[in-house]
């Protein structure tokens, strides 16, 4: 009788709630799976502080025009290339400010890389490619915690003086702790099938993604309140999106708000504190920049109450 073979990483291990899948119907399949991500929020949860201290670290970065770039294999780094690609649109960033690096390159997004994520030499020389420097933030992401490639490239960016962060959903190696300046480690157990790491680990993993980059933009003055005010009207959704914020911060009429975004170069922060201050498009950029980008500091009223 062969010996069992344990994996000490929680993600390759046997779920034993779902030993069952392949027998269950459709309906039954919906139930375990959804079981299974009820732990995903309380997981995340767990590394409140860590995911506080790493946001700390990217604001920084971002104010001294410094950059976050994460890195990943697979799963994860497509989730880190989809946060990335998330930011211009969202927050009128340029591309450059977060980056989204996946090993094989932007073939792997589609398709299947063999070995890319093996190979620590070529996480390392990726560093070296985007020009990483000390200022930048490199968040490496491996749901196993153990994949070569984040752990080269993390090495590097120590080496060239970038302060790193680390995204596992297992205790990782103390080889992969000593390149990282924080974990954070939402531990959300065996998969639903065995090594699945794209369920419940790319699902908290993608949480953390949005509470890196969301709480870093807030930070730095990308929204008033809640509203999204740092965004550009680069298509007919962003349009209609920012003349609605207008709207309902200044109590325009449609065209009037419209007016008042053209005046602006169609960014809606520079619109609502030119209509605060009764100041031109110039002048509200000096005063955005003495407040370090953040609306509040410039125009200390809240956005109006939801109703």
């Amino acid at each position: 009788m062969p010996a069992p073979t344990h994996d000490s990483r929680v993600t390759e291990r046997r779920n034993p709630r779902t030993v069952d899948i392949d027998l269950a119907s459709p309906l039954a399949i919906v139930d375990l799976i959804n079981a299974e991500d009820q732990g995903v929020a309380a997981a995340v949860a767990s590394q409140r502080e860590p995911i506080a201290e790493s946001i700390a670290l990217i604001e920084a970065a971002f104010r001294s025009g410094r950059r976050l770039l994460y890195v990943g294999a697979g799963t994860s780094g497509r989730l880190g290339v989809l946060d990335a690609s998330e930011c211009p649109p969202t927050f009128g960033t340029d591309p450059a400010m977060v980056v989204g690096i996946i090993a094989g390159g932007d073939r792997a997004l589609r398709n299947p890389i063999e070995g890319a994520e093996d190979d620590p030499e070529a996480g390392a020389a990726v560093m070296d490619a985007h020009a990483v420097r000390a200022g930048d933030v490199v968040c490496g992401i491996a749901a196993s915690g153990t994949t070569p490639f984040v752990r080269g490239a993390l090495t590097r960016a120590r080496e060239l003086g970038a302060r790193t962060l680390l995204i596992a959903c297992t205790e990782p190696p103390a080889s992969m702790r000593a390149v990282a300046d924080i974990c954070m480690l939402p531990v959300v157990g065996p998969e639903a099938l065995t090594g699945s790491t794209r369920l419940k680990a790319g699902t908290a993993t993608k949480l953390v993604c949005n509470m890196l980059t969301t709480g870093a933009m807030v930070r730095i003055g990308k929204s008033y309140g809640n509203l999204m005010v740092d965004l550009r009207a680069t298509n007919v959704k962003l349009q209609d999106r920012a003349e609605r914020i207008v709207m309902e911060v200044t109590e325009l009429p449609r065209e009037a708000a419209r007016t008042l975004l053209a005046r602006a170069d169609g960014r809606v922060k520079l619109a609502l504190v030119m209509h605060a201050l009764h100041i031109d498009a110039e002048s509200a950029r000096r005063r955005l920049e003495e407040g370090q980008g953040v609306v509040r500091r410039v125009v200390p009223n809240a956005p109006p109450p939801v109703v």
